[in-house]
C-alpha cells in the first residue's frame, strides 16, 4: 500500500513540475490606460480559437487567457468602440477586425494597429520554445507592452510604450490623430511594402518612415524584415500584455536587444539591471534621428516614389515643433 502510494506521490509531483510545458501559455491582458479598451484577439491557420476573440476592458481591469502549446495568434487593442446594448452590434475607431461585433469571430484588425505577436511552443528545442514580438509593421494606434514570467531563457520584455500618435507625420496621421498608418498603408509603393521585387531582405530596406518607428521603439518590429532586433524567445513562460504602460513598470529600457548571431533571434538582456548598449525608448522619438535625415546621414533609403510623393518638409516641421522648450 505504502509503495502504491509512494509511487503516484511521485507521479503527481512530475505531473505538477511538467505541467508549464503541457498546458501552453497564459496571457493577461491589462489595461493602464484611462479609457476602456477593446482587446481583439486571431488565431493564425491551424491554431484553435481561444476562449474569447473579443471583449471589453475598463481601465484598471485585466482578463487571463488560456493558450493551449503550439497556439499561434495575435493580440490588439480597439478603441473608440461604440455597441449597441439590445443587438451586441457595433464599431472601433481604431483597430476594428469588422464582424461587428463585440467578438472578432477570426477576422483581424484594419489597419493601423499595434500587434503583439506570439508562437507558443514550436520552436526547435524539445518543442516548447516560444517566439513573441510587438509588430508596427501595419501602422500603431496604442502603446503596448509584453512582459514574460515564469519562464526560462532569454525572455526579453518588448513593446511600444511612446505615444507615437502625438508625433505622427501628416502623411501617415489616420482616425483623426487616433492612429498612425505604415508607410505601405499610406502610400502603398512596393518598396515600403516588401512586395513585389522588393520582397526580399535583400531588396527590402528601412524606410524613413520604418526609421522613425525604430527611433520611437527600439525593441518592436518596424518594418517587414526587423527580425534581428524585434523577435524575442522564452521557453515555458506566461505572458502579461500591458496597453498604455507605465513608464516605472517598463523593463524593456533595462532589457539590451536581442542577439542574432546564433541560430534564431534571442533576447539577452537581463530583467534585473541596466547592462552597456542596451536600448531604451526615446522620450522624444524622432529627434535622434531627423538630424541624421537632414544632414544625410540617415541609412534608410528613399525611393523616387518618397522623394516626389510625400511631404518631407512636415517631418522637419515635426523635428522644429519637438525640439521647442
Amino acid at each position: 500500500m505504502s509503495s502504491t502510494f509512494s509511487s503516484l506521490h511521485i507521479i503527481l509531483i512530475f505531473l505538477v513540475i511538467n505541467s508549464k510545458g503541457i498546458s501552453g501559455a497564459i496571457f493577461t491582458l491589462v489595461n493602464r490606460c484611462n479609457h476602456i479598451v477593446w482587446p481583439g484577439i486571431l488565431a493564425n491557420a491551424g491554431s484553435s480559437k481561444l476562449d474569447s476573440t473579443g471583449f471589453e476592458l475598463p481601465p484598471g481591469q485585466s482578463r487571463s487567457i488560456q493558450a493551449p502549446p503550439s497556439w499561434s495568434g495575435r493580440f490588439w487593442a480597439r478603441t473608440g468602440c461604440t455597441f449597441d446594448p439590445s443587438t451586441g452590434q457595433g464599431t472601433c475607431a481604431t483597430g476594428d477586425c469588422g464582424s461587428n461585433q463585440l467578438e472578432c469571430n477570426g477576422a483581424g484588425a484594419k489597419p493601423p494597429a499595434t500587434l503583439a505577436e506570439f508562437t507558443i511552443g514550436s520552436g526547435p528545442n524539445s518543442g516548447k520554445q516560444d517566439f513573441y514580438d510587438v509588430s508596427l509593421v501595419d501602422g500603431y494606434n496604442l502603446a503596448m507592452m509584453v512582459e514574460a514570467s515564469g519562464g526560462s531563457g532569454s525572455c526579453g520584455s518588448t513593446g511600444c510604450a511612446t505615444d507615437l500618435n502625438r508625433f505622427c507625420p501628416n502623411e501617415l496621421r489616420s482616425g483623426e490623430g487616433h492612429s498612425c498608418k505604415s508607410a505601405c498603408e499610406a502610400f502603398g509603393y512596393p518598396e515600403y511594402c516588401c512586395s513585389g521585387a522588393y520582397s526580399s531582405p535583400s531588396t527590402c530596406r528601412p524606410s524613413m518612415y520604418s526609421e522613425m518607428f525604430k527611433s520611437a521603439c527600439p525593441r518592436a518590429y518596424s518594418y517587414a524584415y526587423d527580425d534581428a532586433t524585434s523577435t524575442f524567445t522564452c521557453t515555458g513562460a506566461d505572458y502579461t500584455i500591458t496597453f498604455c504602460p507605465s513608464s516605472r513598470s517598463q523593463k524593456s529600457s533595462r532589457d539590451s536587444p536581442p542577439d542574432s548571431t546564433n541560430g534564431p533571434p534571442v533576447a539577452t538582456g537581463s530583467t534585473s539591471s541596466s547592462s552597456p548598449g542596451s536600448q531604451t525608448e526615446d522620450p522624444n522619438p524622432f529627434i535622434s534621428w531627423l538630424p541624421n535625415f537632414i544632414t544625410g546621414d540617415s541609412s534608410r533609403t528613399i525611393s523616387n516614389h518618397g522623394l516626389h510623393s510625400t511631404p518631407i518638409a512636415s517631418i522637419i516641421i515635426t523635428f522644429a515643433i519637438l525640439s521647442l522648450p
